[in-house]
């Protein structure tokens, strides 16, 4: 299992930063539909080895490879693809709806639906998932419209494309920030989450079908934030969204680390999911609005690999801090790590800010020296 979970987690390091020189290089509706006819090719040989006895514990890992490695670029790309095909004062609606689907699949469908496929058949639950791919490349392959890299006179190394990425989030205040932040709670909450069943177990006398609820409340109030986000963030500002959604994760901790009640800490987790949800859509849409559209992919790339990063490391700490001082310790530092993060990035997201990056015009790369002297480069059909 442990092998599985480093397999599962290893191509996010690998590859999240050239994922997004690759999505800003091609078309990225094509590139989409070459990972899904990949990722059901993979899964559909892994359900034929399970039919005919052959599966091994290294098949598991090399599929569970390839699938994440696709993941990466289909995560990158479709981020990427949104502001082409959604009007900009949608693209909250359309982010928020596409985290909901998200969660009802991946979060609440997926895990009975798996175990239901699994006891009528063990190759029955990849073999499904292969097919869901399938109809995910068709509907792709009849989504209109030009999709590939926008005109780019300039022949680089990958090596520079991605420093170009870099460089250019390094020096915008407000996605910066979200990078860093999201960095160092992603750290910490996922120490927490690593954690949750041995409190919901030790500290709150819940047994399985209590976690797996806790678990619940948590998909329920993402689900929530999803559904009604855009009007959330309308009503309260991207602003306030933003700062509300850092005290929640300050109030998650301390509820964790503090109270034994397992009703007060469903309905931290629950607020919590609603937190998640408009984060997300917040943080999305930011970059969206305010990144180049051939920049696009890889500064979503640099944030998938921050998130990934805290994520491994989120994994091992918790583990570290509970096994050194005791249950508790991963809460109290996470909640005192969100209580500095929100402290020191609470003006940053000052609302004439966030005002200045809902109202700036459609990002445009200006003209270069190299766009009159050199012929265009024929990497591709021409997209954001």
């Amino acid at each position: 299992m442990s092998g599985a979970f480093a397999v599962a987690w290893l191509p996010w390091l690998l590859f999240a930063l050239p994922g997004g020189v690759l999505v800003d290089r091609v078309d990225r509706r094509r590139l989409m539909i070459v990972v899904d006819w990949l990722r059901v090719a993979a899964l559909t040989g892994l359900g034929a080895a399970i039919v005919g006895g052959l599966v091994t514990v290294a098949l598991l890992y090399v599929v569970l490879f390839l699938l994440n490695t696709g993941e990466i670029l289909n995560r990158t790309a479709s981020q990427a693809l949104v502001p082409a095909v959604v009007p900009r004062e949608r693209l909250e609606r359309a982010n928020g709806w596409l985290v909901g689907g998200a969660m009802v699949a991946h979060g609440m469908l997926a895990g009975p639906l798996g175990g239901f496929l699994f006891v009528l058949a063990a190759s029955a639950p990849f073999l499904a998932n292969a097919a869901a791919y399938a109809v995910g490349a068709v509907l792709l392959a009849g989504l209109a419209g030009s999709f590939g890299p926008t005109p780019d006179t300039r022949v680089r190394s990958a090596r520079a494309d991605l420093l170009e990425g870099i460089r250019w989030l390094a020096g915008q205040r407000l996605l910066r920030a979200m990078a860093v932040l999201i960095g160092l709670l992603n750290v910490t909450l996922t120490a927490a989450y690593a954690m949750l069943v041995l409190v919901a177990e030790q500290r709150l006398g819940l047994g399985e079908v209590g976690y797996g609820l806790l678990l619940t409340c948590l998909a329920a109030g993402s689900l929530l934030g999803s559904v009604v986000g855009d009007r959330l963030i309308r009503w309260a500002t991207a602003t306030w969204t933003i700062r509300l959604g850092l005290l929640t994760e300050v109030l998650l901790h301390l509820v964790l680390a503090m109270s034994p009640d397992p009703w007060l800490v469903g309905a931290a987790l629950t607020l919590f999911g609603v937190h998640g949800a408009l984060w997300g859509i917040v943080a999305v849409s930011l970059r969206q609005r305010l990144t180049p559209p051939r920049l696009l992919g890889r500064v979503g790339s640099v944030n998938l690999f921050v998130v990934a990063g805290g994520n491994c490391v989120g994994a091992l700490l918790g583990g570290a801090l509970v096994a050194r001082f005791g249950l508790t310790a991963p809460y109290w530092v996470g909640f005192v790590v969100a209580t500095l993060v929100t402290a020191a990035t609470w003006r940053v997201f000052d609302r004439a800010a966030v005002a200045r990056a809902y109202a700036q015009p459609d990002p445009a790369d200006p003209p270069t020296v190299d766009a009159v002297v050199r012929p265009p480069d024929p990497v591709g059909p021409n997209e954001r």
